[in-house]
């Protein structure tokens, strides 16, 4: 009989251990540690990237650092890469992850996110100068220069645009400006980013999609307290300008809708 009690022993404590935290643990316990970890890729310009110091800095560097300021906690970065950052909330090595984290119906089944901080829609990119091409429908037989297997390559075939074949946004931004292109689909954001650093180039948004993909703040279910933190942390920033000066800052205008 003594081995049925330390088995079952054993299953009481392994169910104890799969119970959630109490109400406002997480919470609490970033307030008296006066941290939050934040997990993010630290290789994503103008996001979360390392500057010509080494020092990391980005959009959703200054989005984190903004957020814990409001919690009344200090922003702690703890990079990893992509592939397994958000199984790093799993693994209780941060409490969330700011990296334009796209807030999809999957993830939602197993994570819980804030409010969306940004927003972003497949643009069409044309010189500007060039007014033939003012809709989609217009790529009709002209050369659109696309990640082949991007989904915005797959917009610009659907709109019956011959496609030339780039490795991503900088390579098909100068197939449009050397005459190479016609035009591109592409991420508004990745746009805005280019002609804030590059304001004289002869390019132009001839249309965007109306649908917008939203990314939020992800962090673990079962903590709403944390979550409606962040969420009113978000709205504070929001209220007092902080979150439109970044937005200037990196983008040259609001990027939350």
């Amino acid at each position: 009989m003594n081995w049925l009690k330390i088995v079952a022993g054993a299953v009481l404590i392994q169910a104890a251990m799969l119970l959630p935290v109490q109400a406002g643990e997480n919470l609490n316990a970033i307030k008296t540690a006066g941290v939050l970890k934040i997990g993010t890729e630290g290789t994503y310009p103008p996001f979360t990237y390392h500057d010509e110091n080494s020092k990391l800095v980005g959009f959703d560097v200054e989005i984190g650092e903004a957020v814990a300021q409001k919690l009344g906690v200090k922003a702690e970065f703890l990079e990893g890469k992509w592939d397994g950052l958000i199984a790093g909330i799993d693994a209780n090595r941060y409490d969330t992850v700011i990296n334009q984290v796209g807030i999809t119906e999957a993830r939602k089944q197993k994570y819980d996110f804030s409010e969306p901080y940004i927003a972003s829609k497949a643009v069409l990119i044309a010189r500007a100068d060039d007014d033939s091409i003012k809709t989609f429908a217009d790529l009709k037989g002209k050369k659109a220069a696309q990640s082949l297997t991007s989904n915005f390559g797959k917009l610009a075939e659907q709109s019956g645009a011959e496609l030339v074949g780039t490795d991503g946004f900088d390579q098909s931004i100068q197939l449009v400006l050397t005459g190479r292109a016609d035009a591109t689909i592409n991420d508004s954001l990745s746009f805005l980013d280019f002609k804030k650093h590059k304001p004289d180039a002869n390019v132009k948004i001839a249309a965007e999609q109306e649908n917008a993909d939203y990314s939020g703040i992800i962090i673990r279910k079962g903590e709403p307290e944390l979550l409606d933190a962040i969420n009113k942390a978000l709205a504070d920033i929001k209220a007092d300008g902080t979150y439109q000066k970044i937005a200037d800052k990196y983008f040259g205008q609001d990027v939350s809708k």
